[in-house]
């Protein structure tokens, strides 16, 4: 029996006249609530959470030649239930032909207690581009995080392309693992003019991957750090300069 929210959101994107980017569906749910501003699409909390025992689903579609951003006005703050229920958020992409989705949520801050699953399978279609970053807080200041578990899986053209996994629990938070860091993230680079070379600084490492893309990892002291790392890091892997935050 379920013990909290079940919600089903979506957004497509598609190529308009002219050339611009159209949002043909915008469907909210629940605590994943959609509102476009600014050139982008927020996901916008409708609720506290996600608490365990959710179930949350949102599907992406970026039509052939669309480019769609996709943010968050806050911070989530991943909390237990009052029964002991695992939470999930599960994202689906499909990027098309020559499309381009950026989904660049603000960080998920593991409580205490809680015990989440967050999944995102991405398809991308021939010469599509994909910037997907994802960071974690270990805990509000002052406690332990509880158990989040991250799955990614990328497939380009029909192939794989990535399969991540990150999980946060008693072993990962030890000294052995991370040693003092309260934030991780990734960066996954998909597309053209990415580097064929690794590179490496303290909590910072860039790997090319056997396909059209490049993963960011890093962990940091606090957010702020871990975002300058993740933008050295996307610096690092496109050539660009980094972008101080």
């Amino acid at each position: 029996m379920s013990t909290g929210f079940t919600s089903r959101a979506a957004v497509v994107a598609e190529r308009g006249p002219g050339g611009r980017t159209r949002l043909s569906r915008l469907r909210s749910d629940g605590p994943l609530a959609l509102r476009e501003s600014g050139g982008a699409v927020y996901l916008v909390g409708a609720g506290a959470g996600p608490l365990g025992g959710d179930d949350l689903e949102l599907t992406v579609d970026v039509g052939a030649g669309a480019c769609l951003d996709i943010r968050s006005a806050a911070a989530s703050l991943v909390l237990p239930g009052r029964r002991a229920a695992v939470s999930r958020l599960t994202v689906r992409a499909r990027v098309g032909s020559g499309a381009r989705l950026v989904f660049a949520p603000e960080p998920a801050i593991a409580a205490a207690g809680c015990d989440h699953r967050a999944f995102a399978d991405v398809g991308l279609e021939e010469g599509a581009e994909l910037v997907w970053q994802e960071e974690i807080v270990l805990g509000r200041h002052g406690e332990r995080p509880g158990r989040y578990v991250s799955r990614f899986d990328v497939t380009a053209s029909g192939v794989p392309l990535l399969r991540h996994e990150l999980r946060v629990d008693d072993d990962a938070t030890s000294a052995a693992v991370l040693g003092d860091a309260k934030a991780v993230g990734t960066v996954l680079l998909a597309g053209k003019n990415l580097t064929p070379e690794p590179y490496a600084a303290e909590g910072l490492a860039v790997l090319p991957l056997a396909g059209p893309g490049v993963l960011v990892t890093a962990l940091a002291a606090d957010t702020v750090r871990l975002r300058n790392l993740l933008e050295r890091g996307r610096s690092a892997a496109t050539g660009r300069p980094a972008v101080r935050t």
